[in-house]
């Protein structure tokens, strides 16, 4: 037979077991209930497509240094609230560079 102080043990061993088999079943249900990352260079793709579709103002499917310079400079004169030829982090956050907001140019 077991004494007091054995039983006591079995007792704390199964104890712990129990608890550490908790604990490992909710980490991997945690880990299951988060959802997989985006590929967030697949998500922007449709963007840039649109985008370089605006900036090649002359439709031979390529974007030119210069088209994409003077489509910068366009986007950066319009955030340019203030006219002091710089962008604060304000100016920029505020920015809704969309290809929508271009079509009429």
């Amino acid at each position: 037979m077991l004494t007091r102080t054995s039983k006591l043990w079995v007792v704390v061993v199964i104890a712990v077991l129990v608890a550490t088999v908790t604990m490992m079943g909710t980490a991997a249900a945690q880990k299951a209930s988060v959802p997989k990352p985006q590929n967030k260079l697949a998500m922007a793709e449709d963007g840039v497509k649109q985008l370089l579709s605006l900036m090649n103002t002359d439709r031979n499917g390529m974007v030119s240094k210069q088209e994409f310079m003077k489509f910068m400079e366009a986007e950066f004169e319009r955030l340019d609230k203030d006219k002091k030829g710089e962008l604060n982090v304000k100016e920029l956050t505020q920015s809704s560079l969309t290809a929508s907001h271009f079509a009429g140019k």
